[in-house]
């Protein structure tokens, strides 16, 4: 059956539990075709998952929400030295609590985050534009940088093993080369879809946040499953796959009154690639939906929508 002919035969989106995939035997040909036939079923009918046996060690994660707990228990006045709106235009550092706004429904994401989407070895050069320039560095707490690099590195590996999955799920080889170039209005990330190819997130194990939004307009709780990673499609192989691949609506909300941490790693392509569907992702009865745009020039204007366009009067 073909992409398209999947995606025609697929539920309408009116899913109510999320799939948990075992990534841990992707040794085989064989293995990685089974992983890829599950991870296309949830991409066409959910656009998230859970994944088991990822390999990132325990105490990499421990050793990382450690250092989120110290740095975010610092004063706010020490924290804002490193205010993304202040230190460039790269989006690149901190965000203070109501500093964004992903939904224009929202008043406000009430979250406060540190993000730093690069290795650290990226330098900006004066023709690759706003979203690559050097990481910036928070001088306390201690091994801030470090703890972050170290889950890094670990987790990327896990990302080119899911890339590899995703080309095969979209009947691609799995090495491809590429050529040329909730209430009141405040929540604490408001609905919206993730800007890049796809989201990989550790969440705190004992506190309920994420909601996934179906097709009946429900929102399902993404519930904390411990050793797990979420998974979710984001605009980018949704613009790829026309559509075919979910990159699902979702929001946080954390109601606890307790402090939660989580980690993301958003993983995309380079930022001068075009995002054009995939040929085998059209058909006459599906065309293709969207103009043509560089990966960099959709992830500016997406992230400059929420921490600027987007955000009420003051």
């Amino acid at each position: 059956m073909s992409l398209v002919e999947s995606a025609a035969a697929a539920s309408d989106g009116a899913f109510d539990s999320i799939p948990v995939i075992n990534i841990r035997d992707a040794s085989t040909p064989e293995r990685r075709a089974s992983l890829a036939h599950e991870i296309r079923s949830a991409c066409i009918n959910v656009g998230f998952f859970y994944i088991t046996g990822h390999g990132i060690p325990q105490e990499t994660i421990d050793n990382l929400v450690a250092a989120m707990e110290s740095y975010f228990s610092l004063p706010l006045e020490t924290k804002m030295k490193l205010h993304h709106k202040e230190i460039g235009p790269n989006f690149k550092g901190y965000n203070p609590p109501l500093g964004s706004n992903v939904d224009p429904a929202n008043m406000g994401d009430i979250r406060e985050s540190f993000f730093t989407p690069d290795s650290e070895e990226l330098v900006s050069t004066e023709n690759e534009g706003a979203m690559t320039a050097t990481n910036v560095w928070p001088s306390e707490p201690a091994g801030f940088r470090d703890a972050f690099l170290d889950y890094f590195h670990v987790a990327l590996g896990v990302g080119r093993l899911l890339f590899r999955l995703f080309a095969l799920a979209l009947d691609l080889p799995e090495t491809p080369r590429t050529t040329g170039p909730v209430s009141d209005g405040y929540v604490g990330i408001g609905a919206h879809s993730d800007f890049e190819c796809f989201a990989m997130l550790w969440q705190q194990p004992d506190i309920q946040a994420l909601q996934i939004l179906n097709s009946e307009k429900q929102w399902i709780n993404a519930t904390p499953i411990p050793g797990t990673l979420v998974i979710n499609i984001g605009d980018q192989l949704a613009r790829w796959t026309n559509d075919i691949f979910r990159s699902t609506v979702h929001r946080a909300t954390n109601r606890t009154g307790v402090h939660r941490y989580s980690v993301v790693l958003f993983i995309g392509s380079d930022r001068d690639v075009s995002m054009e569907a995939i040929p085998s992702c059209v058909s006459a009865d599906r065309p293709s939906k969207y103009e043509t745009i560089t990966a960099g020039d959709y992830l500016a204007k997406r992230l400059d929508e929420m921490y600027y366009k987007n955000m009420p009067p003051a």
